[in-house]
């Protein structure tokens, strides 16, 4: 009785069904921090003011998707962002899987060679938007694609943002005086990012039938629509494109690498000093509410961390595990219910880690098995958050002519697909590995 009425789980699930209901996402998470405050105890003007206390905690991710909007609107009306889509077109035809798993192949380099995260989804994906209208492509099926483009890598792969993920749970294990490498962890995370390929084959194949779009005008691609060689403009876009990716990678910071690409074009003259109203305006459009949605998200996280809710939960949960396969089923729960509310696989493992490698040694799982158990329950909630980036992400993509709708068309299928076939695969692996 303890686990149903915790925080978390009464505003996790208020959050999925007022979503569900199509209520607006940027309010369904605002009710669900104010259950949140009332279930942990406090009064309705504190969780208030704690969740405006902590919308900051994801102001830099908010000013990336801001500026990142801009960035994409200025190249995506220099025409160059339409020459790579018609590129894409000339290489996989009107193969509709082909082209799905070649979104999730460009993708995954997002989080490991070319680390930018979620930069790339509103500069490549909208002038793609009219080739998968005449395609009749499933658009569930590229947002599960993008998600799987970037997640998977972090989770299975030592490198890029996968060598930080894995490095925290190395790092949190040894703190629990569980002696392990990177190479231990990543030995036995493939099982998550197997599952998760698993489910990207059953998304494709599940959205294969034809699905009607209409041809909409597209935010940022309204002008030099059908070029189809590289001109000036073109050049001195993708030069602001570079500069952006190589700031972004030298100081480390995505809002810095935003800004270094939008004054280089400006200084160029791809973006004209009369036009950087329209351009900020348009990239205002385009990511505005996504990154308010994430400030949001923040406040939220921040009255679950302030009602103590997480630890509650973790404890609550342990006191009803008595085998191995109960102990995997309920730690991943777990998992998933946090990884949702506070919005994001790094911060879970800190919370998880403590309570969930002691218990696992107790139940007699093996070092690997606690690793998967760990990174999985870490992970799980990423895919169908309607406040994660991976969802998120794709949706600002995907919904830039306004045919894609968030909560049913990327956080529903990615949530199938992905923490259905991760829960799945964590369970069996913790199992097999005993």
């Amino acid at each position: 009785m303890e686990i149903l009425t915790n925080p978390i789980v009464v505003s996790v699930i208020v959050m999925s069904v007022l979503c569900l209901l199509k209520m607006n996402v940027l309010f369904a998470i605002l009710v669900a921090a104010i259950v949140a405050g009332s279930t942990g105890g406090l009064a309705i003007d504190k969780t208030v003011s704690i969740l405006i206390g902590g919308m900051g905690g994801n102001s830099e991710t908010a000013l990336s998707y801001i500026l990142l909007g801009t960035l994409a609107v200025a190249i995506g009306r220099s025409g160059v962002a339409d020459i790579a889509a018609r590129k894409i077109t000339k290489v996989v035809g009107t193969k509709k899987a082909a082209f799905v798993f070649l979104i999730a192949f460009v993708s995954c380099f997002s989080q490991n060679l070319i680390p930018v995260h979620i930069a790339f989804i509103p500069i490549l994906i909208p002038p793609l938007l009219v080739v998968m209208n005449h395609m009749k492509l499933d658009r569930r099926a590229v947002a599960c694609a993008l998600t799987f483009g970037l997640k998977a890598p972090y989770v299975s792969l030592p490198v890029g943002f996968g060598l930080l993920f894995m490095t925290i749970i190395k790092d949190q294990m040894v703190a629990n005086n569980v002696q392990v490498s990177i190479s231990d962890i990543s030995s036995v995370m493939w099982i998550g990012g197997a599952s998760m390929l698993v489910g990207l084959i059953l998304s494709t194949i599940f959205y294969s039938r034809d699905r009607e779009y209409k041809d909409l005008p597209i935010m940022g691609q309204d002008e030099k629509a059908g070029e189809t060689e590289m001109n000036a403009d073109c050049w001195k876009a993708l030069a602001g494109a570079v500069a952006a990716f190589v700031a972004q990678l030298y100081f480390k910071s995505l809002p810095i690498g935003a800004m270094c690409g939008l004054l280089v074009m400006l200084a160029t003259g791809a973006i004209k000093w009369n036009k950087m109203d329209d351009m900020v305006d348009g990239g205002v459009k385009m990511m505005g509410f996504i990154a308010f949605v994430m400030l949001v998200a923040a406040g939220y996280a921040n009255v679950l961390r302030e009602t103590h809710s997480v630890e509650a939960l973790v404890m609550a949960t342990t006191a009803v595990i008595n085998t191995k396969l109960s102990g995997a089923i309920l730690m991943l729960a777990v998992g998933l219910l946090i990884t949702m509310g506070i919005g994001t696989s790094f911060g879970t493992i800190p919370v998880v880690a403590s309570i969930y490698i002691p218990m696992g040694l107790k139940l007699g799982f093996g070092i690997p098995a606690i690793i998967l158990l760990i990174g999985i329950a870490a992970a799980l909630g990423d895919a169908g958050s309607p406040a994660s980036d991976s969802t998120l992400g794709p949706t600002s993509g995907l919904n830039a002519d306004g045919q894609h709708n968030h909560i049913w068309d990327t956080c529903v299928p990615t949530f199938i697909f992905f923490d259905v076939t991760l829960f799945i695969g964590g369970v069996i692996g913790a199992m097999i590995l005993g």
